[in-house]
C-alpha cells in the first residue's frame, strides 16, 4: 500500500485565520477554569487598589473619601487597564518558554493566530475588569454623572489605548528571558507613567518640573478623557491626544514586535 500525504496549504485564508484566532483566544480564556487564581487576581487587585486609595489616601488628598472616589475611580480604571497589558506579555513569554509556540509552529495555522488570540482574550478580560471596578465603585458611592453613552465611550477608549500600548508589552514579553523579567521590566515602565500623571492626584500639586512632564504624559490625557466621559469635563482634546499617542505606540512598537514574533514562530 502507498501512503498518500495531503500537502498542507502554504498560506492560510482570512476565514481560517479568524477561526484559528478565536480558537486560541478561547484557549486563553478557558485557562481561567484550570487556574482560578488568574480570575481572582483580575478581580481582587482592582478592588484592593480602589479600597486602599479611597480610604487610606482619600481624606488626605481631597478631604473626603467620597470626593476622592469620584475623582480617582476614572484614574484607577486607567491604571488597571494599563497594568493589565502586562498579562499579555507574561502570557506570551510563558508560552514561548514552555514550548507552546514550538508545538503551534508544527500545526497548519496562521502564524499570527497565537498573538491575535492572546490579545483578543485579554481584551475580554479588560472589559470584565472595567465592569467590576465601576460596579464596585458604585456600591461605594461613585456616580456616573454624564450618560450611558459616556460610560460606553470610556470603555471603548480604554480598550483602544490598552490594545495600542499592549504592543510595547508584547515586545517586552517576546524579548525577555523569563516571565519574572517581563514583570520586572513592564512594572518598572508602567508604574512611573501612572504615578506621574493626573490619574490619581491633581497634577497642579506637582512641583514645576514634574508637572511639565505630567502635561505631556499620555496617561494624563487618558485619565482626563475618561474622567470627562464619566463625571464631566473636557473630553474632545484629551481623547484626540490619547488616540494620537495610541497611534504612535502602534507605529513604533507593532513592527518591532511582529518582527521578533515571526522569529519565534
Amino acid at each position: 500500500m502507498t501512503a498518500v500525504t495531503a500537502a498542507l496549504p502554504s498560506r492560510v485564508g482570512p476565514g481560517a485565520t479568524l477561526r484559528q484566532t478565536m480558537t486560541l483566544a478561547w484557549r486563553s480564556l478557558v485557562q481561567i477554569k484550570h487556574n482560578p487564581w488568574e480570575l481572582l487576581d483580575l478581580s481582587i487587585q482592582p478592588i484592593m487598589f480602589l479600597l486602599l486609595f479611597t480610604y487610606v489616601f482619600g481624606g488626605a488628598i481631597s478631604g473626603s473619601t467620597g470626593d476622592y472616589l469620584q475623582f480617582a475611580l476614572p484614574g484607577l480604571l486607567v491604571q488597571n487597564a494599563l497594568f493589565y497589558t502586562l498579562s499579555t506579555a507574561i502570557g506570551l513569554n510563558t508560552d514561548i518558554t514552555k514550548g507552546v509556540f514550538d508545538r503551534l509552529r508544527s500545526l497548519p495555522i496562521a502564524r499570527t493566530a497565537p498573538l491575535s488570540g492572546r490579545i483578543i482574550a485579554d481584551t475580554f478580560k479588560q472589559v470584565w475588569a472595567f465592569a467590576l471596578l465601576v460596579g464596585f465603585g458604585m456600591v461605594l458611592g461613585f456616580r456616573v454623572t454624564t450618560s450611558v453613552a459616556g460610560l460606553i465611550g470610556a470603555l471603548a477608549l480604554l480598550v483602544v489605548v490598552a490594545l495600542a500600548m499592549s504592543w510595547m508589552s508584547v515586545l517586552i514579553g517576546l524579548k525577555a528571558s523569563s516571565p519574572e523579567k517581563v514583570q520586572m521590566i513592564s512594572f518598572s515602565t508602567m508604574m512611573p507613567l501612572t504615578f506621574t500623571s493626573s490619574a490619581l492626584v491633581p497634577a497642579d500639586t506637582f512641583p514645576g518640573w514634574l508637572k511639565a512632564w505630567s502635561d505631556v504624559n499620555p496617561v494624563t490625557y487618558l485619565a482626563d478623557a475618561i474622567r470627562g466621559l464619566l463625571i464631566g469635563g473636557e473630553v474632545a482634546w484629551p481623547t484626540v491626544v490619547s488616540l494620537l499617542w495610541s497611534a504612535g505606540f502602534v507605529v513604533v512598537f507593532a513592527p518591532l514586535a511582529i518582527r521578533v514574533f515571526r522569529s519565534h514562530v
